[in-house]
């Protein structure tokens, strides 16, 4: 039996990979834009690929892209991990 962990996207270490559920009720309008147009939209897989030496930003597989976001950014992504 497998169990889901619902987080946000700045929780997942390098190599590990989550599927987006959502965008945070809190995110301002203009910026969950942005977000989505970058590719973050429900059921999209995403991997954490590279981590700074001081941890902010990290940059995530996207659609075949990779994204640098900051970790205030990352927290406004609701994620699931099995």
């Amino acid at each position: 039996m497998t169990t889901s962990l619902h987080r946000n996207l700045a929780e997942l270490r390098p190599g590990e990979r989550a599927i987006v559920t959502g965008i945070a009720a809190t995110c301002p309008d203009g910026e969950r834009r942005r977000l989505m147009e970058l590719g973050f939209f429900p059921g999209t897989e995403v991997e954490a690929t590279l981590e700074s030496p001081l941890g902010d930003p990290v940059a995530y597989r996207v659609r075949q892209m990779t994204i640098a976001l900051r970790r205030r950014q990352a927290e406004l992504i609701k994620v699931q991990r099995d």
